[in-house]
């Protein structure tokens, strides 16, 4: 006798349809990956060469090889022998006081609009906000000339600078104020009944809450004075004791002096790019927290 064959039972619909689903959802996840990475790798592909190059030692000068024959510390050390530690402390020095400094008023300023209700607030945030979208390049020539009138250009270019960039840092409140929004109002009330100031309200209760945000701020404060070029290079002329690292290693470029310092240079990108991609790794958690929370309520 013949056995009759087992046929299995016939799935329903609705798992088919949930079956290609997931089929799919698989196939793009897949596609989109291999799409990040093929793009991960084109924008590494350039630093790698540079960090390449900045151990070089058989030559200076540009090549039309990537891995270097000889490997070495070289290109690090001369650039001791030149203005780049100079132009390097300059940078830091700006760039640490200027977030240090526009922390503090971003932070005090986005509280205040967040918490205090008094008359003309609504048109104080328009018109930061209107005056903010004008571009700042504006300003350039007026800045110059007022800056040279109380003697912080060229070789005090540096004082100049962080005047300039703590100057007008109030108006970027607008994320942080968002974040301070989704802070519930009660805890400065039972912090009022308790007997606390404002000032111990802010410090003592919504700067703990509010961590993501003030890392975020002084990130942020910190890398504009880092990679500024434009107004740091207008406002030191030329003179090499008031450069920052931007307008410093762009005084390497010109045909002269690119042949024999192609691999400090190299060297000089990695030393400059490396205290912010430091940052950027240990505080992504926080930055990330600072942007999306201070993008909830405006």
């Amino acid at each position: 006798m013949k056995k009759k064959k087992t046929q299995l039972p016939e799935l329903p619909p609705k798992a088919k349809q949930h079956m290609g689903m997931k089929a799919r959802n698989a196939i793009s996840n897949t596609l989109i990956h291999i799409l990040l990475i093929v793009i991960t790798i084109i924008w590494l592909v350039p630093f790698v060469c540079i960090i390449l190059q900045s151990f070089r030692c058989e030559s200076s000068y540009m090549v039309g090889y990537v891995i270097p024959k000889e490997w070495g510390f070289d290109n690090y050390i001369a650039l001791f022998d030149t203005d780049f530690p100079k132009w390097y402390l300059n940078t830091f020095i700006t760039a640490v006081i200027t977030a240090l400094l526009q922390t503090v008023i971003v932070l005090c300023m986005s509280y205040t609009l967040s918490r205090f209700r008094f008359k003309g607030r609504k048109l104080l945030m328009r018109f930061m906000l209107i005056l903010g979208m004008f571009p700042g390049m504006l300003t350039m020539i007026i800045l110059y000339r007022v800056l040279k009138d109380i003697g912080m250009t060229e070789a005090n270019a540096v004082p100049g600078l962080i005047l300039v960039y703590i100057a007008s840092s109030g108006m970027g409140y607008y994320v942080s104020k968002g974040f301070f929004d989704t802070i519930p109002k009660s805890l400065d009330e039972a912090a009022r009944i308790d007997g606390a100031t404002r000032l111990q309200i802010l410090t003592k209760v919504i700067l703990p809450l509010a961590k993501p945000i003030v890392i975020y701020t002084i990130l942020t404060a910190f890398m504009a004075p880092w990679g500024d070029f434009v107004f740091a290079r207008y406002v030191s002329m030329n003179v090499s004791s008031g450069m920052n690292v931007a307008v410093g290693l762009f005084s390497w470029l010109n045909k002269d002096m690119i042949d024999g310092r192609y691999t400090m240079f190299c060297a000089a990108g990695v030393l400059v790019a490396l205290p912010v991609a430091l940052l950027f790794i240990f505080l992504q958690k926080y930055y990330v927290e600072g942007v999306t929370g201070g993008a909830v309520k405006g």
